[in-house]
């Protein structure tokens, strides 16, 4: 596919990617923002919010090539030229970006790895990594059912003095939401339809990621969601971690 660019960890770490500091002309032929979609799943997302921000350039990221060829066709069959898929391994992300040139990063629905903080999409190993190419001050966005991550996140930007832009533990069911939070309640995929049929409450908060001090992790235990997938219990015994 035309959209589809494919740098699995084997090709990433013999060759530079010579898309870096140049998706916005080679790819998407403007200047407009650049926003990332990390593990992107079947790319309901990227495609979603490409389609409420045409002016924006929005690129999932995965390393599920068949979860990500959903998307890609629906991009495709749309005619959204501002969407665009990346697979890869997230752990290497910042191979394939220049500095500054990514505006706003999106986490929806990213797995808890409750037993790894190292692996956490939020954790300082990844926001350490996001700085590389995010602008100063650049956005991250977290959506997730597990309250495990939220809190957990919201832990990381307490202890980093992270500026906090908006955090609702029941996206939901919260008054006065601004317009562009108001926008993405139109979004909703396919998991988080079957979250929210089962009684889970979904949480979202945005906070910026300035590059000004060092990044560290909170030592903090935190209750583990009772739950690790739809109609799947947890494999742990444990109640708590850190």
């Amino acid at each position: 596919m035309s959209n589809v660019f494919q740098f699995p960890y084997s090709v990433a770490e013999s060759q530079p990617c010579e898309l870096a500091g140049r998706w916005g002309e080679r790819v998407f032929g403007n200047s407009g923002p650049i926003v990332l979609e990390l593990g992107c799943g079947k790319g309901e997302y990227t495609v979603e919010l490409a389609q409420l921000y045409p002016d924006r350039n929005f690129i999932g990221v995965d390393i599920k090539g068949a979860r990500m060829y959903t998307g890609a066709k629906q991009a495709l069959e749309q005619g959204l030229t501002n969407a665009a898929f990346l697979r890869t391994n997230i752990e290497i992300i910042d191979r394939f970006f220049a500095p500054d040139e990514v505006a706003e990063v999106w986490l929806t629905f990213s797995d808890p790895q409750m037993k790894n903080p190292r692996k956490r999409l939020t954790s300082t190993y990844f926001l350490e990594r996001y700085r590389r190419f995010l602008r100063d001050g650049g956005t991250v966005h977290l959506k997730t059912d597990s309250n495990f991550l939220f809190t957990y996140t919201t832990h990381v930007v307490s202890e980093n003095a992270l500026p906090l832009l908006f955090r609702t533990e029941d996206l939901y069911h919260t008054e006065g939401l601004d317009d562009q939070t108001q926008r993405i309640l139109a979004i909703q995929t396919h998991y988080e339809r079957q979250w929210m049929a089962r009684g889970i409450s979904i949480k979202y908060m945005k906070f910026a990621l300035p590059r000004t001090q060092p990044l560290r992790e909170p030592d903090v235990e935190i209750p583990l969601d009772d739950y690790r997938s739809y109609r799947r219990e947890k494999r742990s015994g444990n109640d708590v971690h850190k």
